[in-house]
């Protein structure tokens, strides 16, 4: 049996079949719908229930609270409707929107940034041009194995894609990545996919927070900010758990002193050495630096934990919730898990 479920602004209807979600199922008819992690936990796709009964599977709270909830707000990712339905996506401050592109790229350099991650630079072979927002991912093939998400580093004007890709030891398609990987390798790259971009008409101030290999849509963010020239206070929090985890600290450090409105300040949050970075959590340190950043835009990126806490500390301060742009970074297990629970 299946269920009509309306998308208000695309004046479109759609079948829902009984005991799919709603964003699959828009996905698979080819219908453009904001969304990110597909698993409860990013809040990109966040919509209006006009009409209609749904269940929703688990998700975090992070992507939905209780009063959102309350309000009508449903996740489509996490949405299973048991009526027909009436929705309307919730407005973003500046929708984007791609061609969605499936590529065949070439590696064309390898760097190995830390112990555990390792920089994959990759230039266009087919498919292109490759068109898309500073901040989003795509989905990386790599010879026959499962495709998995990984976020653009380099800036959308550039044609040499760059990949920051941390080595998950008891991984499917990481290992494979860190020891086998080499130049001239073939990698299917399809997207770009995401809702965590930078807003290019936001004048306010910026705070952008990584961790670890985060670092990689953050990085994309940060240099098209500099590179168009935005004028307004740029904070950049890049978290690690111990000095060997830190990699392009002088390209960050040269940024700040390149550029008056940019500062850098890298945390570790498990030194084993002595260090000469300040220690500790990314949201304690946000904390200590602002009394209130309503106003601010916030870019994230990183651990889901890391992104959970640090999100939660913001809103603390005053931030609102159209101001923040979070990826968190699941793994494919934790990903299952969720799906399990």
């Amino acid at each position: 049996m299946n269920y009509k479920v309306t998308i208000r602004e695309k004046n479109v209807t759609i079948e829902v079949t009984m005991g799919k979600t709603i964003l699959e199922c828009a996905l698979n008819q080819q219908i453009e719908f904001p969304h990110g992690c597909r698993s409860g936990n990013c809040g990109a796709c966040k919509s209006i229930l006009h009409s209609g009964d749904l269940e929703m599977s688990p998700y975090s709270e992070y992507a939905l609270t209780g009063e959102e909830k309350n309000r009508g707000l449903i996740l489509p990712c996490r949405s299973v409707p048991w009526s027909d339905c009436e929705i309307s996506i919730v407005d973003d401050d500046e929708t984007r929107v791609h061609a969605n592109r499936l590529l065949e790229c070439k590696v064309v350099d390898l760097i190995q940034a830390t112990h555990d991650i390792k920089i994959v630079k990759m230039s266009i072979l087919s498919g292109g041009p490759y068109d898309f927002s500073a901040g989003q991912y795509a989905s990386l093939t790599f010879e026959k194995l499962p495709p998995r998400d990984y976020s653009m580093a380099n800036t959308p004007d550039t044609n040499t894609l760059e990949f920051h890709i941390r080595l998950l030891p008891d991984g499917t398609v990481t290992p494979h990545i860190q020891n086998n990987l080499k130049v001239g390798d073939t990698v299917s790259v399809q997207g770009p996919y995401g809702t965590a971009y930078l807003r290019e008409n936001h004048k306010g101030p910026i705070i952008a927070v990584a961790g670890g290999s985060g670092l990689a849509p953050i990085q994309s963010i940060l240099r098209t900010t500099l590179v168009y020239g935005i004028q307004q206070p740029i904070t950049f929090y890049f978290g690690v758990r111990t000095d060997r985890d830190l990699y392009l600290e002088e390209e960050f450090k040269k940024l700040s002193q390149s550029y008056e409105n940019f500062s850098f300040i890298p945390v570790i949050s498990e030194p084993n050495i002595k260090t000469c970075h300040r220690t500790g959590f990314l949201d304690d340190a946000i904390a200590k630096d602002f009394h209130k950043v309503r106003g601010n835009k916030a870019y994230i990126a990183g651990p889901p934990v890391m992104v959970e806490s640090v999100i939660k500390r913001l809103k603390n301060l005053g931030i609102q919730d159209a101001d923040c742009h979070a990826d968190a970074f699941y793994t494919e297990a934790e990903k299952k898990k969720m799906e399990i629970n």
